[in-house]
């Protein structure tokens, strides 16, 4: 029984995922210094989405080792 409810969880994600990719087929232009990159929205939302959790996970490690270090006894 679970099995059906992860497999129709998965099945309503995914069509979710296409639905946003179907509306979202406009092009962003970023630009950042001399540099210039056009894509479709919802590629471009996906990209920030990486990207954030890339950032996200590093920042989230370096604080913890701060606080690791900060609280360590000499």
């Amino acid at each position: 029984m679970h099995r059906f409810v992860y497999i129709a969880l998965i099945v309503i994600l995914a069509g979710i995922v296409v639905l946003f990719k179907i509306q979202n087929l406009e092009s962003v232009t970023v630009s950042l210094f001399s540099m210039r990159v056009t894509l479709p929205t919802s590629v471009m939302v996906f990209a920030v989405y990486v990207l954030g959790m890339l950032t996200g996970g590093f920042v989230l490690g370096l604080l913890r080792s701060w606080a690791h270090g900060a609280t360590r006894r000499p």
